[in-house]
């Protein structure tokens, strides 16, 4: 497993896919998702340029502050953003999810499904971690068939202090799945 030398952030690997560290050269990827009022909306909502960047270096600073965090989605041929996926857990959440967004154009081919389980698999045997939850805004039904499809189920409902109220899906743990 290759880090990147300066924060420690594992580089995972799938058949197709590489999760990786969020770099500069991603960020016009990552301003246009955010600048889409309707395809930001499940994440969080859209940004302007400047806080497109803000939300990038916060994506850093919570792997420097928790160890872990969002990767950024990378075809491993041409390594193109794809989208993001990783384990979050802000000040004031409950307990730490895992997440996940394809980009445009990246969707319908299983890539958000193939990160997360490659994601959940590093939490679980690599982190240690014992359960992971998916907090999902009401409405959201393509996330919420992908946790369905990982085996996640829904839970309860809990308050965001900034989106509202999500749908929290808990995943089955690091015994169950594979």
């Amino acid at each position: 497993m290759m880090h990147d030398p300066v924060l420690s952030i594992p580089v995972l690997e799938t058949e197709r896919l590489i999760l990786r560290a969020p770099a500069s050269r991603d960020f016009d990827t990552l301003a246009a998702f955010f600048a889409d009022e309707t395809r930001a909306w499940g994440f969080g909502g859209a940004l302007n340029r400047d806080e497109a960047w803000r939300w990038m270096a916060s994506v850093l600073g919570h792997w420097a502050l928790r160890g872990y965090g969002f990767w950024m989605i990378a075809d491993k041929e041409s390594d193109a953003a794809l989208g993001l996926c990783g384990i979050w857990n802000p000040e004031g959440a409950p307990e730490p999810e895992i997440g996940w967004v394809a980009f445009a154009g990246a969707e319908g081919r299983g890539i958000a499904y193939e990160a997360a389980q490659t994601a959940r698999r590093h939490a679980y045997e690599v982190m240690g971690m014992g359960t992971l939850t998916s907090n999902i805004l009401p409405g959201n039904t393509r996330s919420i068939a992908l946790a369905e499809r990982m085996g996640a189920h829904f839970e309860r409902t809990y308050e965001n202090r900034r989106l509202g109220e999500m749908l929290v899906y808990r995943h089955p743990g690091p015994e169950a799945v594979s």
